[in-house]
């Protein structure tokens, strides 16, 4: 049995690449101390994960700022107006990133969108009409040689092909299939790149296969990787989903020759079921993603077990990974100090994850594993509950069926239903609720660190800053403040 990560959080222990960040965009220190800190956090998370047992650990899964916009860069997906303000190269990124003000020009960030049922947001790339798709593996090259150095051997991941076309935001009369070509044109180099470089396994991230796909999405999706995979050689791909099952294009995805396909067990409803009625191929590996990436729970072994069983008595080469990237999750449960025993005994944020993959791989590989110490002190905390778990709740949700998702009555009868008694006005407004922490809030909290506030002034304080928050909103008339 080996083990797998799809990706490790970037921010660092103490949140290190936050607080460097910061201090390069006020220029406080120089490119490359920020630069630094980057590489000083990376050799730290490939070591945290060799030393926990993973086989399959990532690079290129580090970025300054967001991975989609990262993948726009290596192909060459920089609007005009960000190249002619004539910065370095990072600052260029940047300026895409946060948008840019001073001598050099004036310019909003790219938009910024929700990561698919996530609370993370990437940026938007934006490709214009008369863009030039063009290949760059400077930054991925540096990083697998980096962990390289360190006698780490990783795969490198990279927003698949199909991914980064969907993303993209077309800002002329042209659309995806207008650049398909070119950026296949890309993948060809970057598989070459891999090749010449002794890169024995890439991963290709592509969570827009959960969606559903139309007939048109399905042929985007073949034609790109009907091209790109005989460009590789002696690198092998890994086509990784998550965030739920991708039962439009699973059969396509055993087909095609791809060495890994990377399934999502926790999300993915219908991923047991997919398995079930068409098979997975002898000829490739199955990464299967049973340890939750998204929430902060401690791993149920007993369960996991019982997946892996099943799919070794099907004879699938099975690798045992996360459900999606660990970017996720809190960094570690080392840093919650004030945190009670009774809580913390049920979580595992991404180091603790780590630690849960060893186990699970040692329990799988040991016949014995029922009587095992640790499969019973696993056990317990289940058996035990968690404050937070309601079997009646459990058990409502089990009786739920696919017909109690559709709405009724028509949305024209809501409408109607609901302006009658609700009395909302014609164009009812809220507010997102997230109001900005000025420099008194900020004052408020160091003082309080510092121990110049009680926590009796520094709660009445922040309280004050709620209900003023509260005000304005039904000052203005808002239906809805928060």
């Amino acid at each position: 049995m080996k083990t797998a990560v799809i990706g490790f959080p970037r921010i660092g222990a103490l949140r290190e690449l936050k607080f460097s960040s910061e201090k390069y965009f006020r220029n406080e220190i120089t490119e490359e101390e920020l630069l630094e800190t980057g590489r000083t956090l990376r050799k730290t998370h490939w070591k945290i994960q060799k030393e926990a047992g993973i086989d399959y650990i990532s690079c290129n899964d580090f970025s300054y700022y967001d991975g989609i916009l990262d993948a726009a860069v290596m192909c060459g997906i920089i609007p005009k107006r960000y190249q002619e303000l004539n910065l370095s190269e990072l600052d260029t990124y940047f300026a895409m990133a946060r948008g840019y003000q001073g001598e050099a020009g004036d310019v909003k960030a790219l938009a910024m969108k929700k990561w698919f049922n996530t609370n993370y947001h990437y940026i938007v790339p934006e490709v214009e009409d008369d863009t030039v798709i063009s290949f760059s593996g400077k930054k991925l090259l540096s990083e697998f040689e980096e962990a390289k150095e360190l006698g780490i051997l990783v795969k490198p991941v990279v927003p698949g092909a199909y991914t980064l076309l969907k993303l993209c935001r077309y800002t002329g009369t042209k659309t995806a299939e207008d650049f398909v070509d070119d950026v296949i044109l890309a993948y060809k180099e970057l598989l070459k790149l891999c090749d010449k470089n002794e890169v024995s396994w890439i991963q290709f991230d592509e969570p827009s296969l959960v969606f559903d796909m139309t007939e048109q999405d399905l042929a985007l999706f073949r034609k790109i990787y009907f091209e790109i995979l005989p460009s590789a050689q002696s690198c092998q791909v890994l086509v990784q989903t998550y965030f739920g099952d991708v039962r439009d294009v699973y059969q396509d995805l055993i087909q095609l020759p791809f060495a890994g396909v990377g399934l999502d067990f926790v999300e993915g409803k219908q991923t047991k079921k997919l398995i079930e009625q068409y098979g997975f191929p002898k000829d490739k590996i199955l990464f299967a993603g049973l340890v939750n990436g998204k929430n902060i729970w401690k791993n149920h072994y007993k369960e996991t077990l019982q997946a892996l069983q099943e799919l070794k008595e099907k004879g699938i080469h099975t690798v045992l990974s996360t459900s999606c990237s660990l970017l996720h999750v809190p960094y570690t449960i080392e840093q919650e100090k004030e945190l009670s025993d009774e809580y913390k005994k049920h979580f595992a944020f991404a180091k603790e994850k780590l630690s849960e993959l060893r186990d699970l791989k040692a329990l799988a590989e040991d016949e014995n594993f029922l009587s095992s110490i640790l499969l019973k002190a696993n056990e317990s905390l289940f058996l035990a509950g968690r404050d937070c778990v309601k079997e009646e709740v459990k058990n409502r949700l089990k009786q739920v069926k696919d017909e109690d998702y559709v709405r009724t009555p028509a949305r024209k009868e809501r409408q109607k239903r609901q302006k009658e008694v609700l009395g909302l006005p014609i164009f009812p407004t809220t507010t997102i609720g997230s109001f900005p922490q000025t420099k008194d809030v900020k004052a408020n909290r160091s003082a309080y660190r510092r121990g110049e506030k009680t926590k009796e002034e520094y709660v009445a304080f922040n309280r004050e800053k709620i209900s003023e928050c509260i005000r304005w909103q039904e000052e203005i008339g808002c239906t809805c403040p928060w």
